[in-house]
């Protein structure tokens, strides 16, 4: 079966970040190079001069032809990391062009060994004492409003890109499918007992008891032009005045024997009420069927997404003009927070033990997991690269200082061109 061959990616262009900082580099290569090639001149014009001469000038004459043999043999172990030297293509030269793939894995697996090991990882997060800087850092208040300000600039971005076609899509898709699925008759069983359970109920009753306490109150006019539309058309006026009156003030009396007293027998059988409505939504093959009818029907209702779309925007409209406000209480509350957070880590050794030790399991969680991905990254991008471009570009990082080889080769070799002419002296 014939295979199709991958197609090799194109190479990748070395980008110059700086280009001062470049021509900076260059200009110090050329300086090295100079001193480099000026010594390699002046010990071949010391031997030229002292050619043929005995005595001191024969070691001096020694010295200057070790020391032009180890600046030629210098410049092309240097040059030869790069280029071909000459332009000659000598084997085992310009190394970097021919072999930046093999260079590539060897750094990656040197990355790899070195660096990213658990053992390493927990000393260098633990020597950071990360808690104790983020807490001084953010003990400064310039800084905590910076951070709150980032948040709050995020925030607002995020905010604004969430379209209402996005909300659309998560109600008909997301949460309606689901809400069709889970049955809600035992949920609201269980959460309505919870509640008689712990008398949470208790604060909406009497909310609902004051306000329509108040409405009665405040509205006896209309109060008594419902009952009078109840009432036959035979009855006279001014009885229908004075049985509404009575009713009127009946009611009011009856709310505040509601609204004053906790164990009224209204509250008493609204709890009954509900209670037997949970128990109903749990075990009640009838009520659970009505409960699930009027789910469906709910949902099904044309009106759920434009009311969620409504109540988002609403949402949206009082969190933005909370965060874009400088003191807004969103804000003022982030700061607090941090403040508080930044107080909490300067003293409590703890937390801050207790947050590092979160910090380093995450490193290593995250190493171990992507270490692999993120040293491969170096091997890839290496592949990518031009050969001759990647030569020159990591000669211009590193060549001035090779250049000291080729100085050092001079003047050791001159040194040790000394040497051998005493010792030969001494032989003979």
């Amino acid at each position: 079966m014939p295979t199709t061959a991958v197609p090799r990616q194109p190479a990748l262009p070395l980008i110059t970040p700086d280009p001062d900082a470049d021509e900076a580099r260059r200009r110090g290569l050329r300086q090295m190079r100079t001193v480099a090639v000026g010594l390699l001149l002046l010990a071949a014009c010391v031997y030229v001069a002292t050619l043929g001469r005995d005595g001191f000038w024969g070691f001096v004459n020694a010295g200057a032809e070790a020391s032009m043999v180890g600046a030629i043999a210098d410049w092309f172990a240097v040059t030869a990391l790069f280029k071909h030297p000459l332009g000659l293509p000598i084997p085992h030269t310009a190394l970097v062009p021919k072999r930046k793939d093999e260079l590539g894995r060897g750094l990656e697996e040197f990355v790899g060994e070195n660096f990213l090991q658990e053992d390493i990882i927990r000393e260098r997060v633990a020597a950071a004492t990360i808690s104790a800087r983020v807490g001084d850092w953010l003990s400064d208040p310039a800084h905590a409003r910076r951070v709150v300000d980032e948040v709050a600039e995020v925030a607002v971005i995020a905010l604004g890109k969430v379209r209402d076609d996005h909300v659309a899509d998560l109600v008909t898709q997301a949460l309606v499918p689901r809400f069709r699925e889970e049955p809600i008759s035992p949920l609201l069983g269980t959460t309505l007992m919870e509640v008689l359970r712990d008398d949470l109920h208790r604060g909406l009753v009497d909310l609902a008891v004051d306000e329509l306490h108040s409405w009665v109150l405040e509205n006896p006019e209309t109060f008594s032009r419902v009952l009078e539309e109840r009432a036959p058309w035979w009855a006279p006026p001014k009885l229908n005045d004075a049985v509404t009156s009575r009713l009127h003030v009946q009611a009011l009396a009856w709310l505040e024997d509601i609204r004053d007293d906790p164990h009224h027998r209204a509250r008493e059988a609204l709890d009954s009420m509900l209670g037997q409505l949970a128990h109903d939504l749990i075990n009640d093959e009838e009520t659970q069927r009505r409960t699930e009818g009027l789910k469906e029907r709910l949902l099904d209702h044309p009106q759920v997404v434009t009311t969620a779309i409504s109540l988002w925007k609403a949402m949206r409209s009082a969190l933005l003009g909370s965060i874009r406000d400088p003191q807004g209480a969103v804000r003022r509350r982030l700061l607090e927070e941090l403040g508080a957070f930044a107080d909490r880590l300067r003293e409590d050794a703890a937390l801050r033990e207790r947050l590092d030790r979160m910090a380093a399991d995450l490193t290593v969680f995250a190493v171990e997991r992507y270490g692999a991905e993120l040293t491969t990254v170096i091997t890839h991008t290496i592949e990518r690269w031009d050969g001759k471009e990647a030569a020159r570009r990591i000669e211009l990082h590193v060549g001035r200082d090779l250049q000291f080889i080729r100085i050092n080769g001079t003047i050791v070799g001159g040194l040790v061109g000394v040497v051998i002419h005493a010792v030969s002296l001494a032989v003979h």
